[in-house]
């Protein structure tokens, strides 16, 4: 199978270093996440555009293939071809006839070539005698410029001919790694991993921090989004996942700062933590989800005092998305379904919230605040690369995986119901729930304690993280299923 890689439209008009960096940076990170898939896949950097063949014909893997290259970075189209050798104009009619002809049945049809080297004939040439040939065969209904059921595709590069099977939509943008590193603050809703999302596909290298206020489930669900994220955008890098224990922060705020000064000062403190995060860790910014006045922090007077809480860079990809927007991006990603069900943690609930703080009133409230526990929180934050999330949380509590269900276990499926629709579990003579995983949590107290449940997920990911939170709750009967 031979995919033909199109590059992102902004990366063709950079001067031909940068655009050699670029293109040498997307070809590493195809080549890293594929060879998880077919480690003799073989990538080959081309002038405008990078052929990925491979000889795998799983259709499960060969449609993997698919979904990470059109999920990378970078990339803004990719063709499914078929690849002849050149001969002459008639060589190339014949493979079209072979290949398409049954296609065009009572199908209106147009041809689209693109060419490029220097032969004979042109393009137009091509699609004008195709077209002719294809119409002789008398199958197809006839010709559509402008609204074809049939659109035949091909490219002729110097001595080849590509036949184009299917083109496939990539999500643009610069190829990861090829620019700075940020830091993402991530509660793991909507507008987070929205935003974290944006800095990826931008080619920004984005780790991710997550501020405890006292909820596991929520730190939990965190790390679930932003190894989601990670594993579909970003897996061509390794990236840093840090937790921030930040509740007696929050209880100092709680104790020593005025009701309607909360909501800004504790945005101000976050700020603070994460400046002095990404200086340790050589970053070069930091991104939250914000947007303006979606909620009484986030006005423009508001904003202007939290950020004369840092002298770094603080970028907001969302600052004019209207909520609804946000949302339909986070259903494109992937995130949607996460984010609604997001454990939440509210700490800080100001009954007259102020929309327009004053950078002197914000400072003498302060100052009654002890930094100490500020400066203490940062040197507890524990970090882990994203890949090794499950390896980290193992260190605490040990989840055991089985790969056989015996008799009187029952397995709770806790993907998606889309995915359970598409692929359902089935396992000869054993009971199978399904309860999704943004349930599990709920649910898990109204099932019978006296049997033993196997949670199980298609990576295993989502099983681990929830059966690692559910033991940490003091339920002993629940494992892994991974067959």
């Amino acid at each position: 199978m031979k995919f033909i890689v199109k590059y992102f439209a902004e990366i063709t008009i950079k001067s031909t270093p940068v655009r050699k960096q670029f293109v040498g940076q997307l070809a590493r990170n195809i080549r890293t996440i594929l060879k998880k898939l077919d480690p003799q896949v073989e990538v080959i950097t081309k002038w405008d555009n990078i052929e990925v063949n491979t000889c795998i014909d799983n259709p499960k893997i060969q449609a993997q293939f698919i979904e990470k290259l059109t999920c990378t970075p970078g990339i803004s189209s990719l063709l499914q071809v078929i690849e002849y050798p050149l001969g002459d104009i008639e060589a190339v009619l014949d493979f079209c006839k072979e290949h398409f002809a049954k296609q065009l049945i009572n199908k209106t049809f147009c041809v689209r070539c693109k060419r490029s080297g220097k032969h004979p004939f042109t393009s137009v040439d091509i699609e004008r005698q195709l077209g002719k040939l294809l119409m002789q065969t008398g199958l197809p209904k006839g010709v559509s410029l402008t609204h074809p059921a049939i659109e035949i595709k091909l490219e002729i590069r110097n001595q080849s001919v590509y036949l184009v099977e299917q083109t496939y939509k990539g999500i643009g943008g610069y190829p990861l790694a090829s620019l700075d590193q940020v830091l993402v603050l991530m509660s793991g809703g909507y507008d987070s991993t929205v935003a974290a999302y944006q800095m990826i596909r931008r080619g920004l290298l984005s780790h991710f921090c997550f501020f405890n206020l006292g909820g596991r489930a929520h730190e939990l669900g965190v790390m679930e989004v932003a190894h989601f994220l990670w594993e579909k955008y970003a897996s061509s890098q390794r990236v840093m996942f840090i937790s921030v224990p930040f509740e007696r922060v929050l209880g100092e705020i709680l104790t020593k700062i005025d009701n309607s000064q909360m909501g800004v000062i504790l945005k101000r403190m976050m700020l603070r933590a994460s400046t002095l995060l990404a200086n340790r860790f050589e970053l070069n910014a930091l991104v939250t989800g914000e947007s303006i006045s979606q909620v009484s922090s986030q006005t423009l007077t508001n904003l202007t005092v939290i950020d004369q809480a840092t002298d770094m860079l603080v970028l907001r990809p969302l600052i004019t998305n209207h909520k609804e927007d946000i949302i339909a991006t986070a259903e494109q990603i992937g995130t949607a379904e996460y984010a609604k069900h997001m454990p939440e943690y509210c700490g800080v609930i100001s009954v007259n919230p102020t929309t327009r703080a004053k950078l002197d009133r914000v400072t003498k409230e302060e100052q009654s605040f002890d930094f100490a526990l500020l400066e203490e929180a940062v040197r507890q934050a524990k970090w882990v690369t994203i890949d090794q999330i499950m390896d980290e949380i193992d260190k605490d509590i040990k989840v055991e995986q089985v790969t056989k269900v015996i008799a009187g276990q029952i397995v709770l499926d806790i993907r998606h119901p889309d995915q359970v629709e598409i692929q359902p579990l089935s396992i000869e003579a054993v009971e199978i729930k399904t309860i999704p995983f943004y349930a599990i949590n709920q649910q898990f107290s109204k099932l019978d304690e006296n049997r033993q449940y196997l949670l199980y997920c298609d990576k295993g990911v989502m099983s681990r993280l929830h059966a690692h939170h559910l033991l940490s709750e003091g339920h002993t009967n629940v494992r892994v299923y991974r067959p």
